[in-house]
This record gives structure tokens, sequence and C-alpha cells, in this order.
């Protein structure tokens, strides 16, 4: 998937990748993707509660073990 922005939170735990991700979503335009990479298997599960929260778009995960990919599109300001 294609991404306007990268967030590097690999090393980072819970809720480390979320605080970040929200203070980097504030950076983009509405519409932009951002993709955060991660080494914590919660960041799924994580990110996809933070934006029914937030209501940002939640576009889905890619990898599995090691370095996994979250993508996010910002919908509003």
């Amino acid at each position: 998937m294609k991404a306007d922005q990268t967030l590097d939170c690999m090393g980072l735990y819970c809720p480390i990748p979320i605080i970040k991700t929200a203070e980097k979503i504030k950076q983009l335009k509405r519409g932009e993707v951002l993709e955060v990479v991660a080494d914590d298997k919660g960041v799924k599960q994580d990110m996809q509660a933070w934006c029914e929260a937030t209501e940002h778009e939640f576009l889905g995960v890619e990898g599995d073990s090691g370095e996994v990919r979250v993508y996010v599109k910002k919908t509003h300001d």
C-alpha cells in the first residue's frame, strides 16, 4: 500500500506507537495515508481501536511477525 508519510515505531511498545501516531497524523493533510512500522504485535488491535475512537480510517495491516506495517488515512483535522 502506498503511504504519504512513514512513522518508525520499531522497538517501541504500547502506548508509545499510538501516542506518536496521534502526534504525526496532525502533520498530515486530510486524505493522506500514514504508514506506521512497528514490531509490537499489539499495534494491530491498538491502532484499529484508536482509529475507531478518533474517526480516522483504518486501512489495514501488512506483515505478521517481526515488522508490521499499519495504514491509517487522515479523515479530518
